[in-house]
């Protein structure tokens, strides 16, 4: 008890107050701008392509620190001003494409991949910047257009769509504001299945808000549940040629990898979305086996029946909210994603390039839980984590280590801070 009061001190007395360098109602309109775009190549090209725009009404996110970002990811998209170039808001992200870049099959073939970002709606004419960067830091795809909200062309979508209702919320009528607004989407779900949908999701809140430091931060969380039903029950499993027809598309076998459970078609995702307040998305699968995924700024992917269920779910999020990275090895990857000359974007792993702006700070540790321990970022060597063990590394662990706890903390001071 003493060791976990030890933690939250330190956690909770982080502070993420940084004011933002212009003023929401300045630049922007509270509602949503939807873009959607194609990512396409293969391991040695990237092109990136604009398909739609879209507005939709209310906007779900931060209204502070819009210029800033509190981490790199490995995409960014930056907002500025058509007129003065001033840099108005900042997102990153990392993309299901560029995991397929660093498999095998990306030597042998072009693939494109959509993929879609919620950006606030400016009040006049914006440069929006679209970069890749590779697992150097390096550029290796960009692409500018300008976009003016007057434009026809953008599609209006009004605030009806799929059929949802809050699981939690620390407010009897949602505040997004100053709540992360995260949306539960059901798929291999069925009309007849809904009920069941709904007792998950009540599941994913018990699980994910047993967890510290989200307990502690439970109140700056609004979760929905979006009742997107499928017309068969389950997702597809292609290995045996099964294809089902569901909400969301996901399928088992992605990149060929068994467990790997994925979607591959962002846009369509979004747009069931469409009349939903939201920031980040678990997609809620009806299967038994033990399958899913986390990508930053993007979304998370995980089965609701297997006896693994809570674990996996929180891991999960670890990646697709917090940016947090694997921290366990196998060595099997067909390029490293963590090369010895970059340190990592992820806070908590590190190649030793520039420690300083990790962990650091917390060491040496007198309860002697936190170091630097080779292997993570599935390397055996040349990649460090901070602790033997964590939620980031194996399902046997109960809790996250003080890195990987602080890093979820800021991250929800980021995007909460007035």
């Amino acid at each position: 008890m003493k060791k976990r009061l030890r933690i939250l001190t330190i956690l909770l007395g982080l502070t993420a107050n940084m004011v933002s360098a212009q003023s929401f109602d300045e630049w922007f309109k509270d509602s949503t701008l939807r873009l959607d775009y194609v990512f396409a190549g293969d391991n040695r090209s990237q092109h990136i392509f604009l398909e739609q725009t879209m507005a939709t009404p209310r906007w779900a996110g931060r209204k502070s620190q819009l210029s800033e970002a509190p981490l790199r990811g490995n995409g960014q998209i930056r907002l500025s001003d058509h007129q003065t170039g001033q840099l108005l808001y900042v997102h990153t992200f990392s993309t299901l494409f560029q995991e397929w870049q660093a498999t095998e099959e990306a030597t042998l073939v072009q693939r494109a991949f959509p993929t879609s970002f919620l950006v606030p709606m400016p009040k006049r004419a914006v440069d929006i910047s679209v970069t890749l960067t590779d697992f150097h830091n390096r550029v290796v795809g960009k692409m500018t257009h300008t976009l003016e909200p007057t434009d026809i062309l953008i599609r209006r979508a009004g605030a009806d769509g799929a059929a949802h209702r809050y699981i939690w919320s620390p407010d009897s009528v949602p505040d997004l504001t100053r709540c992360i607004d995260l949306a539960i989407v059901a798929e291999g779900y069925t009309e007849a299945e809904m009920q069941k949908f709904y007792q998950d999701c009540q599941r994913v809140v018990d699980a994910l808000f047993a967890h510290e430091p989200f307990t502690t931060l439970k109140q700056r969380f609004n979760v929905v549940a979006v009742a997107t039903p499928s017309q068969d029950s389950g997702p597809s499993i292609p290995r045996e040629g099964r294809w089902h027809r569901t909400a969301v598309g996901t399928h088992y076998d992605t990149f060929y990898s068994e467990r790997y459970l994925m979607t591959e078609d962002m846009h369509h995702l979004y747009d069931l979305l469409t009349g939903v307040p939201f920031e980040h998305i678990i997609v809620l699968v009806n299967s038994d086996v033990y399958g899913g995924g986390g990508i930053y700024n993007q979304l998370l992917v995980t089965t609701t029946g297997h006896p693994t269920f809570s674990q996996v779910l929180v891991h999960e999020f670890g990646h697709s909210y917090a940016g947090l990275g694997d921290e366990y090895a196998y060595d099997d990857g067909f390029e490293s994603q963590y090369p010895a000359d970059t340190e990592p974007w992820e806070p908590n792993l590190t190649t030793k390039v520039d420690f300083q702006q990790k962990w650091a700070d917390l060491l040496p540790d007198p309860t002697g839980r936190l170091g630097l321990f080779e292997g993570g970022g599935y390397q055996s060597k040349g990649v460090w984590r901070p602790s033997e063990d964590c939620r980031m590394r194996t399902n046997e662990s109960p809790d996250f280590c003080p890195v990987c706890s602080r890093a979820i903390v800021r991250i929800t001071d980021f995007y909460t801070s007035p």
